[in-house]
């Protein structure tokens, strides 16, 4: 082998070894980045019940954890997100409600069926839901859950009611995220 073919030889395994050293880092940056921000909120989460109204998880996040989210059956811990964006919802549930926690008794929360909301498809009438805000922890029970067709069907919120409702895409094993059916759950104050 001559000099001129070991130098191509080099060159391409060095090619090689860059693009797969890409691709590495890029399949590790989204768990990575996704660990560092479930960090990141639980510190702004535990900055608010020190009351900071407006803790932050990073300097320029549009979004601050504003609840908690529990099953306790499933040993699930989810931290509420405000602003219910596409942005947001990769990091976390996010309440649907302009308002706020403290302005409505009807409360929507959405996630992703693949990430932060994959328990629902695990989830059984009568499981209990704890919601903890800055102000107030409450319990709830599921009372039911269905698919629903998203064409036919509008999630009202109606504040004489007092509610918890989960809100995800739906089939849980479908092939691509989106689709009209979303899995509501609905569960109602624990008496």
């Amino acid at each position: 082998m001559n000099l001129h073919q070991l130098l191509r030889r080099h060159w391409l395994l060095a090619a090689v070894s860059i693009i797969a050293a890409f691709f590495s880092f890029d399949a590790l940056w989204i768990p990575v980045k996704a660990e560092l921000a479930q960090h990141l909120l639980e510190r702004a989460w535990l900055r608010t019940l020190e009351g900071e109204p407006d803790a932050k998880p990073w300097p320029w996040a549009d979004t601050r954890a504003v609840a908690i989210l529990e099953v306790p059956r499933l040993g699930m811990r989810e931290i509420v997100l405000e602003g219910s964006s596409g942005r947001n919802l990769a990091f976390g549930p996010t309440l649907v409600n302009t308002g706020g926690f403290n302005d409505t008794s009807d409360r929507v929360l959405s996630g992703h069926r693949d990430t932060h909301f994959k328990f629902l498809k695990d989830l059984k009438n009568g499981d209990l839901l704890r919601l903890r805000t800055s102000k107030e922890i409450r319990d709830y029970r599921v009372s039911w859950q269905e698919a629903v067709d998203s064409r036919e069907q509008q999630l009202l919120i109606d504040d004489s009611v007092d509610r918890l409702t989960l809100l995800t895409c739906y089939p849980f094993d479908a092939a691509t995220a989106g689709g009209p059916l979303r899995w509501v759950v609905t569960a109602l104050p624990e008496s």
